[in-house]
């Protein structure tokens, strides 16, 4: 990204897609996130990293409606979404994929898609059987195109990789046109080729689609973003670019054990 997107975001110009404001979340007398203050743009793709027990997933959390707020609030595209459940923040555009993996085994990849599709679309109660130009059904094919699964289209989920099985869900993710995606730990499990193609996926999203994504593979995370935002004890602990973040002294200690090459 150009170096006056980035100097726009951090200057808070422009569209934002996520605005965070304190967000905070207890359990209890445990602080999992404190006072997290974050402001995404419209179309940006952001890393979120940290060790295990940083809080990333709990942000996702928070900012998916699954977990309440304790304190501060949260936007999308300028919309209050703090008090929304789960299901309306769906159906404004915000999707998330998730570290273990939710499908339905015994359905075939079309069908997984095709229903992801419809069941966000204005019809979804619609007892009319599709036909093949049926938008969902298009839109189904043209998702699975762009997730690289063309030639698996018609197997079974319980019978694909477990690389193919995240590139479904980066597939689910995409059904109903979204505004902002939530990937958590896409390239876990994953071997170096399919974490290749991972990469050729995310890189290729539309480029109105933001996303924020959680990573424990640096080589991912910071190939498929331009901006990162580091946690540590449930607080932000550091934010640049990814050439700034791969190069700091203190994030080299604590997180990567000197340099990452």
């Amino acid at each position: 990204m150009a170096e006056t997107s980035i100097a726009d975001r951090l200057h808070g110009a422009g569209a934002h897609a996520l605005e965070l404001e304190g967000v905070t979340r207890h359990f209890g007398a445990l602080a999992a996130l404190s006072g997290i203050t974050m402001r995404i743009m419209a179309g940006e793709r952001r890393a979120v990293l940290g060790s295990n027990g940083a809080g990333k997933t709990t942000l996702f959390n928070a900012i998916t409606g699954e977990f309440p707020l304790t304190a501060g609030r949260i936007r999308f595209f300028g919309e209050d979404i703090s008090d929304l459940p789960t299901h309306e923040r769906i159906r404004r555009g915000l999707r998330r994929t998730y570290q273990i993996s939710q499908l339905f085994s015994g359905l075939s990849v079309l069908d997984s898609v095709f229903l992801a599709c419809r069941g966000v679309s204005r019809r979804r109660f619609s007892l009319r059987r599709p036909g093949a130009m049926d938008i969902n059904v298009m839109q189904a094919h043209s998702i699975i195109n762009a997730v690289h699964l063309d030639d698996d289209r018609d197997r079974l989920v319980s019978t694909l990789s477990h690389g193919q099985q995240r590139q479904l869900e980066v597939a689910l993710a995409l059904a109903g046109a979204p505004r902002f995606i939530l990937f958590d730990e896409p390239a876990a499990g994953l071997s170096p080729s399919e974490r290749r193609d991972l990469v050729v996926i995310l890189k290729t999203l539309p480029k109105h689609i933001g996303y924020i994504i959680i990573e424990h593979d640096l080589d991912v995370a910071l190939r498929v973003t331009d901006y990162v935002s580091m946690m540590h004890n449930g607080r932000l602990f550091k934010e640049g670019t990814p050439e700034e973040i791969e190069n700091d002294p203190e994030v080299q200690d604590i997180y990567l054990g000197g340099r990452h090459g």
